[in-house]
């Protein structure tokens, strides 16, 4: 009998919880030409700014035990060559698109904000107020209960379809920033983002990235994204997407028993991009295992 995968995000309804990370899959036009996109629940495009941006200089990215670094910088061609070339074929995939919307000033994400909302086919966006590889913006915003708080509502104002905020875990109190999040007009809310670490090339004796630090993801963060996780699928009352160092079907159940109503796929796209496909099929397998009709069943389901 076939199982029930669907999940309900504000206003969309996925077809399965199995999405892509922001930054890990592109706008998902290459890897359709791979396999078939249409099948995934939804695809967080890479992150989008105002204007075009170059990102940071090489090396920006660096192996690290369980995981990597990256310190892209967020290099785009801006909102317009996402609206002429991206955004047409993209709403073609057969699956939810949700641009990640970014900018170094409150104005910026406006803006950027505004042009997603009158995108036809475009039914959410995520917005990333918490990127540590970055010189300005981003960070400053998700790290304090003010920036979170101003940010959210200055962006509610003029989006009105589903927003699902972006949380930094690089805080003290990740459960009190996302209820701040909420607040302010979050519909839903995916964390974590990558952690502040950095790496060193001991024979040169110099850092390994050339911003010194950046964002650490892989399977090295995920006992700590998902004790965030569950922390704050407890203090919210809307929907948690769950990130970080998800690799197989067990680490999506997990994250789904810890809260999590979907989950995105980061890191290990690198490593098999075969894997969000496997992921589906193995929640399809283990829930006719355990005789579970409808993935809800699983949601929040942890026995303490």
């Amino acid at each position: 009998m076939k199982r029930n995968l669907e999940v309900q995000i504000g206003e969309l309804q996925l077809k399965n919880p199995i999405t892509t990370a922001s930054g890990t899959f592109g706008d998902g036009l290459l890897m359709d030409k791979i396999y078939d996109v249409g099948k995934l629940g939804a695809i967080f495009t890479k992150g989008t700014t105002l204007e075009p941006r170059e990102g940071n200089a090489p090396q920006r990215m660096a192996e690290t035990p369980s995981g990597m670094l990256n310190a892209v910088g967020l290099q785009n061609l801006g909102l317009q060559h996402y609206i002429d070339h991206i955004y047409p074929e993209a709403i073609q995939l057969g699956t939810e698109i949700i641009p990640n919307v970014n900018g170094s000033t409150i104005d910026d994400y406006i803006a950027v904000a505004s042009a997603m909302n009158d995108l036809p086919g475009i039914h959410a966006m995520e917005l990333n107020i918490s990127c540590p590889n970055v010189k300005n913006g981003g960070m400053a915003f998700g790290v304090s209960e003010k920036g979170i708080a101003e940010i959210v509502s200055e962006i509610r104002k003029v989006y009105h379809h589903t927003l699902i905020v972006k949380l930094s875990p690089n805080v003290t109190d990740i459960a009190k920033m996302a209820t701040i999040a909420e607040q302010h007009g979050a519909d839903a809310l995916s964390l974590v983002n990558t952690f502040l670490g950095m790496a060193v090339d001991a024979e040169r004796r110099r850092p390994i990235l050339s911003t010194v630090t950046g964002g650490l993801s892989g399977p090295a963060i995920k006992p700590i994204a998902l004790r965030m996780v569950w922390q704050v699928a407890k203090a919210v009352q809307i929907p948690v997407i769950g990130i970080g160092g998800i690799t197989n079907a067990t680490d999506v159940i997990e994250f789904l028993l810890a809260g999590a109503t979907a989950i995105q796929v980061g890191t290990y796209n690198f490593v098999d991009p075969l894997s969000p496909l496997k992921m589906i099929e193995g929640l399809q397998a283990y829930m006719e295992r355990h005789h579970i009709t409808h993935i809800q069943e699983l949601i929040g389901a942890l026995e303490i």
